[in-house]
């Protein structure tokens, strides 16, 4: 099993930053994709960020230019850079972990963190 734990939300100004953090224990495979989820109250998650286990990452088209994924292998962390922060970027923030095991998707998730950017 795979535990992940976020860290970091809060309350913060429009035009501000925040950093999300996310820590991963358990049985952990090298071959894994994390990624940051978020849901907005009234709205279904929505994928916000990924990092493959190469570094490769992709984005959503709302945070493209203001939120920046990356992650430390060694320490089994993964990090969302967040900056100059809307309030449509106001929702619970989720960490995600998928292992593939031969050919098959397992997803982890961590038990999220509130983010709430005041306007």
């Amino acid at each position: 099993q795979v535990q992940l734990v976020e860290s970091g939300g809060g309350l913060v100004q429009a035009g501000r930053s925040l950093t999300l953090s996310c820590a991963a224990s358990g049985r952990i495979f090298n071959n894994n994709a994390m990624a940051w989820y978020r849901q907005a109250p009234g709205k279904q998650r929505e994928l916000v960020a990924t990092i493959n286990s190469g570094g490769r990452t992709n984005y959503a088209d709302s945070v493209k230019g203001r939120f920046t994924i990356s992650r430390d292998n060694a320490q089994n962390t993964v990090t969302l850079q967040m900056n100059s922060l809307n309030s449509e970027d106001t929702a619970v923030y989720y960490c995600n972990m998928r292992v593939t095991v031969i050919g098959i998707e397992y997803d982890y998730w961590g038990q999220g963190t509130q983010v709430t950017v005041s306007s």
